[in-house]
């Protein structure tokens, strides 16, 4: 298995509980990632979370307990973290962090 099953079902859950039905969904990383207006939100890979916080939030996001870079080539992508699963075994706290990626993915651009 690439990515965990239960973890996906609980983002796209939580995406719904954040307004957008149905979001698409892309197999990209060796996982999963959802999309809104083209923009990835936020995805599952193994048993991470992996969340598009943008340049802004990066650094405080990274101190949060069970955050690490989102690094799978062994060069960090800025703007994005991994989420570990015990961290977000709590439907809030999964919910919490969902949010995030769909605030910073809502706000750009509509891709084409």
């Amino acid at each position: 298995m690439a990515y965990n099953l239960d973890l996906a079902d609980r983002v796209e859950e939580a995406m719904a509980r954040c307004g957008y039905i149905g979001p698409n969904a892309l197999k990209m990383f060796g996982g999963i990632c959802f999309t809104i207006n083209g923009n990835i939100a936020c995805g599952v890979i193994r048993d991470q979370l992996i969340v598009r916080v943008g340049k802004q939030a990066y650094q405080a996001s990274l101190e949060k307990e069970g955050v690490n870079e989102f690094d799978i080539t062994g060069r960090a992508m800025r703007g994005w973290v991994m989420v570990d699963l015990a961290a977000v075994s709590e439907d809030q706290a999964l919910l919490d962090w969902v949010a995030r990626g769909v605030s910073f993915a809502a706000y750009l651009e509509k891709k084409v």
